[in-house]
């Protein structure tokens, strides 16, 4: 995928959707560091000494429309992560002392990270590992959770 996508550009290519508000014309962003997107962190792995992959995890190519990376269990909206066929890897097979990863990628080209009502956010080539954001609920011990897909 090219790195001057517009939102419009990006759903019509993958078949996916956002919400109404969101405008279409925007290009996305494309960053080679950290960044947010609603639930998710996206990290480079080379900032995270203590997460590795597993040894012999399993890897997917990334499709066109995407693999659903997170689904949060009251709202059922997915974070989506698509990239052009053959550039782009999956793993859920990491090992973070945290629990928070959910799993790794590897890019040769510009992936993203899609939302309904967040829009997508461009993610540089590299490694990253994208992990679960913890919000607290005012209360000790209680961390609102998430549901996640898994290969």
């Amino acid at each position: 995928m090219t790195m001057t996508l517009t939102l419009g550009d990006l759903t019509a290519r993958t078949g996916l959707d956002v919400l109404g508000h969101l405008e279409r014309e925007m290009t996305i962003p494309v960053i080679n560091g950290p960044q947010a997107q609603g639930d998710l962190i996206v990290i480079p792995l080379d900032f995270l000494a203590d997460i590795t992959t597993a040894c012999g995890a399993h890897w997917r190519d990334v499709p066109g429309t995407g693999i659903d990376v997170l689904r949060a269990a009251a709202a059922g909206n997915p974070h989506t992560l698509v990239a052009d066929p053959g550039t782009c890897r999956w793993t859920t097979g990491v090992r973070d002392p945290t629990g928070l990863a959910l799993g790794a990628l590897t890019a040769t080209s510009v992936a993203y990270l899609v939302h309904p009502e967040h829009g997508a956010s461009g993610i540089a080539p590299g490694s990253y590992v994208i992990r679960r954001q913890r919000e607290r609920s005012g209360r000790l011990g209680q961390d609102r959770r998430y549901q996640f897909i898994v290969d």
